[in-house]
């Protein structure tokens, strides 16, 4: 099995076809957290699509600051600035949106260049065979001045063995590797990735979610699948995902006591952590 290709900003944009995004890239070996260095950037006037690369990073975190395995020289820890700007959008129809088509740019980018199908746990993480190789993390702040600010964080397992995952991570995480059987080049598929992600974006502010709704549907084993949602406080609902909203929420059918009881009315599912359930 060959070795990780270095990165390279010359690399990057050596197939780097976008309109602004990874225009402005800042490529680090190592980093605290790439989120982190684009709220920097951030508050000292980073232009829109500037986007940061780290080869590590030692504080990676996910969702809930749960910590994001990062070792150096084998995956892809990115962030990418993304200024409204005067979008013809009001910000409620098209931020719920980010998360959910980052995460199918991210399965698109990874076809186009590997030709690996990668499926969606709603809302955003990547599964390869039920097991997560990436996940995304938006946060984002309003500006009086500029309107909405998101900082999009994107982790993808490329190049990692197996083994090379801490055990306890072993049965729930995963790599491209895996289905490639070959190393494959970090460089291209940030390129790709970046190509992928405006496309959705501006597809997003032009259209809506519409299609990009059903792209996302298409790729998403959480619909039609018995689920367990967690909420923050420790409760917990179990029932089927029936489908997605309007604004990319989760649509659940609570699992009803009673065999004969009338369906439970559909709930809307927001922010939660979802856990699929085997039947």
């Amino acid at each position: 099995m060959s070795s990780s290709t270095p990165l390279s900003l010359d690399a990057i944009h050596s197939t780097l076809a976008t309109k602004a995004l990874g225009h402005s890239l800042y490529l680090h070996h190592e980093l605290p957290s790439t989120n982190r260095e684009a709220t920097t950037l951030v508050q000292k006037g980073a232009a829109h699509g500037t986007t940061v690369v780290a080869d590590s990073q030692s504080g990676g975190y996910g969702r809930h600051g749960r910590a994001w395995f990062s070792p150096a020289g084998l995956n892809i820890y990115c962030s990418v600035i993304v200024r409204a700007g005067e979008q013809p959008r009001p910000a409620p129809e098209w931020l719920p949106w980010v998360p959910l088509v980052t995460a199918l740019a991210v399965t698109e980018a990874v076809q186009q260049i590997t030709a690996i199908s990668l499926s969606l746990k709603w809302p955003n993480d990547l599964l390869l065979h039920h097991r997560k190789v990436g996940g995304i993390l938006c946060e984002s702040t309003l500006t009086p001045t500029t309107g909405p600010i998101v900082i999009i964080g994107i982790g993808l397992n490329v190049n990692v063995p197996a083994e090379s995952f801490p055990e306890d991570l072993r049965p729930i995480a995963g790599s491209l590797i895996e289905a490639s059987h070959r190393a494959i080049d970090r460089n291209r598929l940030i390129a790709q990735l970046l190509w992928e992600l405006e496309q959705c974006l501006d597809e997003l502010q032009s259209h809506g979610a519409a299609r990009l709704r059903q792209a996302y549907i298409g790729r998403c084993t959480t619909l039609g699948h018995r689920v367990k949602i967690l909420f923050t406080n420790d409760q917990y609902i179990l029932g089927t995902a029936e489908a997605l909203s309007s604004d990319g929420g989760l649509q659940i059918r609570p699992l009803s006591a009673h065999s004969h009881a009338q369906p439970a009315p559909l709930i809307d599912v927001r922010a939660a952590d979802v856990i699929h359930v085997r039947e």
